[in-house]
């Protein structure tokens, strides 16, 4: 609309500046020219972007539960205008005999007729309202009125069939969501020195999971690494370096296990005075920039780099790194902002910063004059506010930083960087993972799990079990090998990202292997089977997108009709999870389809065999259509959630 007003200005101001004469005629009027040049060039780019604004929104999936509410919000405001800010409320219906959708408006409008204007009326007269003041729309087929004041709604048969005519022919588009947004998420971050393990598991996969999400929803996404590649244990690591290759500057040194190089140079920073002198000094010659400590230093990050890039390759990961190095310099700043603005207090030679409503004060200058943590993420997130522009900004980093963040967050908020209202700052916090006996997941040796070996163990158990189920023996080598990393990786994610990632959760091979319930296994095993009905029916692509074309979707079947509409709530769940950033709702749509389609296929023949000779004799055409566009959803579900599905398993 906004865009469809400014071409009618422009179109009026180009029609001025021609009665001006602004046609060339005149040298004088080149001014003039140039201006009208810029409109017409406006203009035209204008007309272009809401084109193709106007055609990526013809080929978008319909967010039905979206559409309801813009009919429920009409038929409200026409039933109450005086009201303001009425409820809202529809949700799809749990059982067929209430409809497919309802709308639960009417009890909340009685409170606040109650409260507000001391009237009484029952909810059910309120309901009545609201039905009679329903607009003219596609998708409503019928209202009844139930119970205290529930309004149930019957979808169209023939509006949910063109829509899944659409999603046939178009691909699963992305949900219309308004202006193309900027959108930073900070994930992963391991430290450098140190080895990834089982707590950063959780991090790497909700991360990239949301990228996906935002990604396929349009928006502009930066994937950031905040790696701990800079502070104190670096004077510790380069002395350490020193000692052991003493030509490091000239010969790369082979430094193979950097864990036990790290702990080698702790145990020495920890029991030899002279060491720890001499790492202290390390450190300043680091922070000054000192040509040969850069290098050492660049080093033990290469090194570092290439075992994480490693789990990153394992796990389909992409990042940009930017560790904690990349904000070094923009520091010294934050501290003199903070302080113009009168914010700093000195506690002991320290520099704290105190935010109203968090007990615990930000320390932004040690007395040795050295930064913290707290100041390196006021930088970042500073220059991910002002300097990449972000109105979307989320870290997914556990639970146990939540009140730290909160608290940088409304520093930044405090000294003006952002407004909340404009920009969403989010902490996507996240519980720990635990071992099946209910502790922190630990080896028995009592050390953390390093996630290599997890990735590895994964790996060797989904081979065990394809074997298990005789696998081996109908797969060629190459589909075992892509089928043992699908189950493989595809069930540690899973299980990660199906439950609510506010809470712990068991960490268990066997559960999350189990080919029953709501598992990573038994949604690829479905996925395969769905796959396979058109294939071995001879149904190829070309004839399916033929008959997408022309097939009408009969949904008579009231296991047609359920999966059908299950189908089109894909929409509903991606904004759901863009709003609240739960992925595990995906998880469970995914599982419930796949349910759907089951109760669907053992109920509804889409091919029909000769019972003697097993001869094909008929297909049912919309039902493989039905069953391809199952299949589409939940591959691009799948590729959301970071799951490679096979083709054949």
């Amino acid at each position: 609309a906004f865009q469809e007003n400014e071409i009618k200005l422009l179109t009026a101001e180009i029609e001025r500046l021609k009665n001006f004469g602004c046609l060339g005629v005149s040298p004088s009027l080149e001014g003039l020219r140039d201006e009208n040049a810029k409109l017409k060039y406006r203009l035209n780019f204008l007309q272009k972007s809401l084109q193709e604004e106007r055609s990526k929104t013809a080929k978008s999936m319909i967010n039905i539960n979206s559409c309801l509410q813009e009919i429920f919000g009409a038929a409200i405001q026409a039933a109450y205008p005086d009201l303001e800010n009425p409820p809202l409320v529809v949700t799809p219906s749990q059982q067929p005999k209430f409809g497919d959708y309802q709308c639960n408006s009417a009890m909340g409008i009685t409170q606040i007729l109650l409260k507000t204007k001391e009237q009484k009326v029952s909810p059910r007269e309120i309901a009545e309202k609201i039905s009679k003041n329903i607009p003219a729309n596609e998708c409503i087929e019928k209202i009844e009125i139930a119970g205290p004041g529930f309004i149930n709604v019957h979808l169209r048969k023939d509006f949910v069939s063109k829509q899944l005519s659409s999603l046939l022919m178009n691909g699963v588009q992305p949900p219309a969501v308004g202006k193309r947004k900027k959108v930073v998420v900070d994930f992963s971050s391991p430290n450098i020195a140190k080895e990834m393990h089982v707590g950063h598991l959780r991090s790497t996969i909700i991360g990239e999971s949301m990228c996906r999400l935002f990604e396929f929803a349009g928006y502009d996404v930066l994937r950031l690494n905040h790696l701990g590649d800079w502070g104190t244990q670096f004077g510790m690591l380069i002395a350490h370096l020193q000692d052991k290759f003493p030509d490091y500057l000239t010969v790369s040194p082979p430094i193979g296990d950097l864990q036990a190089f790290y702990k080698e140079s702790k145990r020495r920073f920890d029991t030899e005075e002279e060491f720890k002198k001499r790492a202290y000094q390390c450190v300043v010659l680091l922070q000054s920039k000192n040509p040969d400590f850069i290098k050492a230093w660049e080093l033990i990050c290469d090194v570092s780099r290439k075992e994480f890039q490693k789990i990153y390759n394992c796990l389909d990961i992409t990042l940009i790194e930017r560790g904690e190095s990349f904000y070094h310099e923009m520091m010294k700043d934050i501290v003199k902002e903070f302080e113009d603005k009168g914010f700093v207090q000195v506690d002991d030679g320290r520099k704290i910063v105190f935010v109203p409503g968090f007990p615990v004060p930000l320390t932004i200058m040690k007395s040795d004059g050295g930064y913290t943590y707290d100041t390196s993420d006021l930088a970042a997130l500073k220059h991910r506010l002002c300097e990449e522009k972000a109105d979307i900004l989320i870290y997914v980093v556990d639970s146990g930083q939540s009140v730290h963040l909160q608290t940088v967050f409304a520093a930044g908020q405090m000294i003006g960087w952002y407004d909340p209202k404009v920009t969403r700052v989010a902490h996507a916090a996240f519980g720990v993972v635990l071992g099946e006996d209910k502790k922190k997941f630990k080896t028995r040796s009592g050390d953390t799990v390093r996630l290599i070996d997890l990735l590895e163990e994964g790996l060797k158990r989904a081979m065990d079990k394809l074997r298990d189920k005789e696998r081996d023996k109908v797969l060629t080598a190459e589909e075992l090998k892509a089928a043992q990393t699908s189950v493989a990786f595809g069930c540690i994610k899973y299980a990660d990202l199906s439950h609510n990632r506010l809470n712990d959760y068991v960490f268990s091979f066997d559960k999350m292997l189990d080919d029953r319930g709501n598992t990573a296994a038994y949604l690829l095993y479905a996925f395969t089977r769905i796959r396979a009905i058109a294939r071995l029916a001879s149904i190829d692509e070309q004839m399916l997108r033929k008959a997408a074309r022309e097939e009408v979707l009969i949904l008579d079947h009231e296991k047609e009709w359920k999966l059908g509409k299950c189908i089109l709530r894909f929409p509903e769940i991606l904004q759901k999870i863009l709003d609240d950033l739960l992925l595990h709702t995906l998880c469970d749509y995914l599982y419930e389809l796949a349910t759907t389609f089951t109760e669907f296929y053992d109920n509804c023949y889409c091919v029909e065999k000769d019972r003697q000779s097993g001869q094909i004799v008929k297909v049912n055409m919309w039902r493989l259509l039905l069953c391809e566009a199952t299949a589409t959803v939940m591959a691009k579900g799948f590729d959301i959630l970071g799951i490679k599905p096979v083709q054949r398993m």
